[in-house]
């Protein structure tokens, strides 16, 4: 599987493009991981349909803007940038925790390229003025000892009871992600910071959502999650036991079988 490099905004952006046909699947990271992680998907995938990967900003092997916060919106348009180049205009977006604020970002701003989505682990609603300050002590962290906070915030994405299972998985993680710089994570944690609700789309686009949910998520109540799944004019759930926050390593057949007739029954809706 071949990798490539696009210029944006006089940065570069890291990418992955494989299989072909007009059904499209796009995958989005989530933070602290880069498009690494949908590897075993990619390979699955790639025999029946496109499957497009990206780095993100602050992320893997793309760049980022000196100064800038990687806002959502700057994440969008960055992913746009990709699929533009390679004359991508309808897909299924998939993403991942910070991943999924990005495609919400992206399907508000670009809604003509969204044939469905799915937010894996992930959700709508901004963040409160608690979780900004602790994204600020993440920035001090990571600034301090990038290292040492990689280390240390991974495993707990995991269910407790998964840990020592994905003792390898996790430990692939946590390598990869130490090609990260701590500049681009903590302009990537400030980008999260500022971004705005996405309930109103919710209720308003006209293309399916499958939500992906684990019961043991850490990150995200699954209360919310259910209530923000009853929003969508076609909404799917799937919902995860004994799964944390990153349930396409924990149950990667399960999810993977489901993304992929998620997407072909998209392109048919």
């Amino acid at each position: 599987m071949i990798h490539h490099t696009l210029e944006f905004k006089g940065t570069n952006l890291h990418y992955q493009d494989e299989g072909n046909g007009d059904i499209v699947l796009v995958l989005i990271h989530g933070f602290m991981t880069d498009l690494r992680v949908w590897s075993s998907y990619v390979f699955s995938y790639m025999r029946d349909i496109r499957v497009v990967t990206i780095d993100l900003l602050g992320h893997g092997h793309s760049g980022w803007l000196e100064d800038t916060p990687s806002t959502m919106e700057l994440q969008a348009e960055a992913v746009k940038e990709v699929l533009d180049y390679l004359g991508i205009n309808e897909c299924v977006m998939v993403g991942h925790s910070m991943g999924g604020y990005v495609s919400l970002a992206f399907a508000e701003a670009y809604p003509q390229y969204i044939k469905g989505l799915c937010l894996l682990h992930s959700h709508a609603l901004a963040d409160g003025n608690n979780v900004k300050e602790k994204r600020q002590q993440t920035c001090e962290i990571i600034n301090k000892n990038r290292a040492s906070f990689i280390i240390n915030f991974i495993p707990n994405l995991f269910a407790p009871a998964s840990r020592d299972k994905y003792y390898y998985e996790i430990k692939d993680l946590q390598d990869s992600a130490l090609d990260s710089k701590a500049d681009g994570l903590i302009l990537a944690q400030k980008g999260i910071a500022t971004r705005t609700s996405k309930i109103e789309l919710l209720k308003t686009l006209n293309a399916p959502i499958l939500f992906i949910i684990g019961k043991q998520d850490p990150r995200i109540s699954f209360d919310m999650a259910i209530a923000q799944a009853s929003l969508p004019k076609h909404s799917e759930v799937l919902i995860l036991e004994n799964v944390g926050h990153m349930g396409h390593i924990e149950a990667r057949d399960i999810i993977k079988q489901r993304l992929l007739s998620c997407t072909y029954s998209c392109f048919a809706f």
